[in-house]
């Protein structure tokens, strides 16, 4: 999927899978190309983290414990990469202090969250840019 940065604007509605309430989620929503593709020297940029969600339901049962930051490129394709983990038990996940260099892998780390359970992507281009992706 690719969108121009008007069309992420509003935070996304992510819905969870299960059927066990008990068991929690936390979504992260990165930038692996901060500030731009070429030299993504702020990698990984958190644009969203919500914890807390139970299963069967969606982010807005979660706890918002980073704001949604709306994805706004100024150079290059940008993938935006949402990343979901299951969590050992609810109110065991913290907010990490900034945003710019967050590790997913670390931060999974930290929390015992371990691999992923789901992922997604999609690119973001500012509402000008041209093209997409070339392969060579």
């Amino acid at each position: 999927m690719e969108f121009r940065s008007p069309a992420v604007t509003l935070k996304p509605r992510v819905e969870i899978g299960g059927d066990d309430f008990r068991v929690a989620y936390t979504l992260v929503m990165i930038d692996p190309d901060a500030p731009n593709p070429s030299n993504p020297t702020l990698r990984e940029y958190l644009h969203w983290m919500v914890t807390d969600v139970p299963a069967s339901t969606d982010d807005s049962f979660g706890r918002e414990i980073v704001p949604y930051e709306s994805p706004s490129p100024t150079m290059g394709i940008h993938r935006i990469v949402l990343v979901l983990y299951q969590q050992l038990g609810r109110g065991t996940v913290s907010a990490p202090q900034v945003r710019q260099n967050f590790n997913s892998r670390s931060f999974a780390r930290r929390f015992n969250l371990g691999k992923p359970v789901a992922a997604m992507y999609f690119n973001c281009q500012r509402p000008t840019g041209t093209g997409g992706r070339r392969f060579t």
